[in-house]
């Protein structure tokens, strides 16, 4: 069924490109287009059709959207030249993989609704390395008929898709598992540190911590970074702080007491105050370092990320 879908794909970054180059070697029918033609061009020479604008994949029976920000989820959907502007025809669904606020999100489900077509919140769990590895994940809110019609779009993109309900609930699901990944790498960050001023090195403390209960998917791929301090960006902590800021706002708006989660909004603040913008969000070590008077140096090791692909 996925194969006779005509699917569209707004937004040519690194993970939108990871996972279009997924859909084309799946066999399906792909048309693309970003803000920066020359980005979905790179695409177009894999297989993709490359459009100049979200208006030519009206047509498309799933568009997927994988944009950095409010403002663009809402300039490509309802926007002069957006996907929804032909007044014409509209696509079966729409799909929003972008990390986004409810209130966009409900803005713009409102606006896809008005025109006839359903609209599917999709934020993925995972970066482009993930994604090469067939290990991204989505957490999906919307009408069950359509995740159906979307979901073997789905699993050619990753693994795991969770169904979590109408309307907006993917949204606070993807800000929920977005702190919580700052929380733990600041914990991680901590605790190397009080290792390594203890003598130990990071290699030695993360081997251990990544063969024991406490060990995860997630420790084990950010080794590599905390080993060799290779900083090479998948998230940074300018976006962290964006998502941490959507979620304390979340938190207020519920009345959920998250001491946690504030203080390491501020760690990250205090990061980016400190010049650590376009690195990967993993430098929340070197600021701990930094904290504790200690200057680290590369260990330049081969280390197994857990993703099986170098």
């Amino acid at each position: 069924m996925s194969q006779q879908l005509r699917v569209g794909w707004i937004g040519c970054g690194r993970m939108g490109t990871a996972m279009v180059k997924r859909l084309i070697v799946a066999g399906s029918d792909v048309s693309v287009t970003n803000r920066t033609r020359s980005k979905a061009e790179a695409l177009g020479e894999l297989g993709a059709k490359v459009v100049d604008s979200p208006r030519e994949l009206a047509n498309c029976d799933v568009v997927f959207i994988m944009v950095s920000a409010d403002a663009q989820l809402v300039e490509v959907t309802s926007g002069e030249n957006g996907v929804l502007s032909d007044e014409s025809v509209v696509p079966k669904v729409v799909v929003d993989c972008s990390t986004v606020s409810t209130e966009t999100s409900a803005h713009v489900r409102s606006a896809c609704v008005a025109r006839g077509a359903e609209f599917l919140a999709a934020p993925v769990s995972g970066n482009p390395k993930v994604v090469a590895s067939g290990q991204l994940t989505f957490a999906v809110s919307g009408k069950r008929e359509a995740f159906e019609i979307v979901r073997p779009l789905f699993e050619q993109l990753g693994h795991g898709v969770s169904y979590v309900g109408d309307e907006e609930g993917a949204r606070l699901v993807k800000i929920c598992h977005n702190m919580f990944l700052g929380i733990v790498t600041q914990a991680m960050a901590e605790i190397t540190v009080l290792a390594e001023r203890g003598g130990i090195k990071r290699s030695s403390l993360l081997e251990f911590l990544n063969n024991s209960v406490m060990g995860s998917t997630f420790s084990r791929y950010k080794t590599p970074a905390f080993v060799n301090l290779d900083f090479t960006p998948t998230f940074t902590p300018v976006l962290l702080r964006k998502d941490f800021d959507l979620g304390m706002a979340e938190a207020k708006k519920l009345s959920v007491p998250m001491p946690i989660s504030a203080l390491c909004t501020e760690l990250v603040v205090s990061a980016i105050g400190a010049g650590y913008r376009d690195e990967d969000f993993s430098v929340l070590l070197l600021e701990e370092a930094r904290s504790a008077g200690l200057v680290m140096e590369p260990e330049n090791l081969v280390v197994d990320d857990g993703l099986g692909l170098k």
